[in-house]
């Protein structure tokens, strides 16, 4: 028996061998395992897509710079990268490409997941790269100018939201063309959001106009700006503190694309190129393709409209800075956003998915190069569209799930043509209900405002078009006084090689070409078009705004011009 077993157990080794070793050797070229690590699997995912937010003083909860920072996190990293809550990323892929797109690749998810399943585990040190460099703070390049607050601000514990503006001098000499634009946040805890405004030469004269109807004497550091006034007409908002908002009983107005005085300024409105940039958590600075740039005119300030939230419980000081880079080589194309807007939807008590819009009518060939949707805690979801003249209907850009804490520029990856006469339509949805866990209160009804509790519903979103050119001896045969009516008279005057409009309602402005006998009011967002007679010769101009057409006939042709300036 002993033998006989034996012989069992060697012929039974010889088959294990036999069988067992060629399928070793079939995979022999094949890698065990791999154990995936943080210093050299994951921190360089972190470092190149989350560190900009995770890191030390920045708004994210933890820092990824380290292992042991990121360790204790680790679970928590996993399931919001697996779930591509993180990074944050709205737009739905299916429109529109985004140079900007802050998804992972599935490649990279794998990885993350496989390492805190595999237990989180380190590796090796030398295996760590290094550390992004965040010492400067600038996601542009070095800044040619930085612009800051002119004092610190100091704001108290508690009451309601501030909205604050702040005038900044650029003492520019000459028209600077911006090739980026940064806003850099003093205190991250309550700077909620922000707009930079141009304020130009002409505007400054309409504040200190404003200061002085109002008794005021004009202070060139902190002056009242023509932006601080009503988001409409006065009778349909109030002022509480330093914050606009709309009167409870002021005209509903949910749909105003459906109506056809869609340009109305409270309902819907396309700004020309006053915002020269604008900031939100999340949201990316403003670069511009080479060639294309925002203008600063010459003796211009900027104007900072802060609004600050009171959420830490204590008081909090903050001095924001802008950074600057201009245009390094000749700019045939500008920059202007719109700013589309519905100030009069209410949202009632209790609805979870209220509808309302705000659309704009193209009046000029334009290219759009980035969205960026801006709503409040209510916010749900936001849809960009443009209807072209064909009646043609195409979605620019859908964002699903609005987030109010990560508020991001959509920068396309080539800019879109978008002919004159078609309608850009902005779409957003509300959560007013007990199930929003940021809704403030369910059982109010809801209105536009500057503060958190309040709504918004903007559409912003940058457009480009070429500088035309025009021959300067025709500037002359636009300038003269025009009437509109008795005793309703402006002046088209020429000052160097630009043209100015001048109005007692709405004081001076500068003329910007969209081409030969065609001009824009960008503050007043007005187009200008200039009539001739048989001879070639300047009669009359119609002006388009707020969906109107007003009609003003030349009255006298002897206005001077004034200077030689550029």
């Amino acid at each position: 028996m002993g033998r006989s077993t034996s012989s069992v157990v060697i012929i039974g080794l010889a088959a294990f061998y036999l069988f067992a070793l060629p399928a070793a050797g079939a995979n022999s070229n094949k890698p065990a395992n791999k154990q995936i690590t943080f210093t050299k699997d994951v921190a360089p995912i972190l470092f190149k897509n989350c560190a900009v937010c995770h890191r030390p003083g920045d708004i994210g909860p933890f820092s990824v710079l380290s292992y042991k920072e990121a360790r204790p996190w680790a679970k928590s990293i996993r399931e919001k990268v697996a779930s591509r809550e993180m990074p944050p990323w709205g737009a739905d892929p299916r429109h529109g490409e985004f140079s900007n797109d802050a998804r992972l690749k599935q490649s990279e998810i794998d990885a993350i997941v496989a390492w805190v399943d595999g237990g989180a585990v380190e590796g090796a040190p030398k295996d760590l790269p290094p550390a992004p460099d965040f010492s400067d703070a600038w996601r542009i390049s070095k800044p040619d100018v930085t612009l800051t607050m002119p004092d610190e601000y100091t704001l108290d514990a508690g009451g309601a939201d501030d909205y604050i503006y702040f005038r900044v001098p650029t003492k520019f000499t000459e028209d600077k063309w911006v090739q980026a634009a940064e806003f850099r946040p003093g205190n991250k805890r309550v700077v909620h959001h922000a707009v930079v405004f141009i304020e130009t030469p002409q505007m400054i004269e309409a504040a200190k106009t404003m200061a002085k109807r109002s008794g005021r004497e004009f202070d060139p550091r902190d002056g009242a700006s023509v932006f601080e006034r009503a988001p409409g007409p006065e009778a349909l908002f109030f002022k509480e503190g330093t914050v606009w908002r709309t009167r409870m009983d002021a005209p509903v107005v949910n749909d105003p694309c459906g109506q056809s005085n869609t340009n109305v300024r409270s309902v819907s409105a396309g700004a020309g190129s006053t915002i020269l940039t604008a900031y939100a958590p999340g949201k990316n600075p403003d670069v511009y393709p080479p060639g294309t740039a925002k203008r600063i005119p010459a003796g211009s300030n900027l104007i900072l409209q802060m609004h600050y939230s009171k959420s830490t419980g204590k008081p909090e000081k903050d001095r924001t800075s802008v950074g600057i880079v201009f245009a390094k080589q000749p700019v045939e194309k500008t920059v202007e956003t719109l700013t589309v807007i519905n100030s009069l939807f209410l949202i009632p008590p209790g609805a979870e998915n209220h509808e309302a819009t705000a659309c704009y009518n193209v009046p000029r060939d334009l290219q759009f190069v980035n969205y960026f949707p801006h709503m409040h805690v209510r916010g749900k979801d936001m849809k960009y569209e443009v209807v072209y003249p064909d009646g043609r209907r195409e979605t620019l850009l859908q964002v699903d799930k609005y987030n109010f804490n990560w508020q991001t520029l959509y920068t396309l990856r080539n800019p879109l043509p978008i002919p004159k006469g078609s309608r850009f339509v902005v779409t957003a949805h509300f959560d007013n209900s007990a199930k929003n866990k940021y809704n403030p209160d369910p059982t109010k009804p809801v209105r536009f405002g500057e503060p958190t509790y309040d709504e918004m519903l903007v559409g912003y979103a940058d457009v480009i078009r070429v500088i035309p050119k025009l021959d300067p001896k025709l500037l002359d045969t636009y300038v003269g006084e025009y009437q509109v009516g008795p005793g309703m008279n402006f002046t088209i005057m020429r000052e160097g090689g630009k043209l100015f409009a001048i109005a007692p309602a709405f004081g001076k402005n500068e003329l910007l070409l969209d081409f030969e006998d065609r001009f824009t009011v960008s503050l007043m967002g007005a187009q200008l078009t200039f009539i001739r007679n048989e001879k070639g010769e300047v009669i009359e101009l119609t002006i388009d705004v707020n969906s109107q057409t007003i009609r003003a006939k030349k009255v006298n042709n002897s206005i001077p011009a004034r200077g030689d300036e550029k």
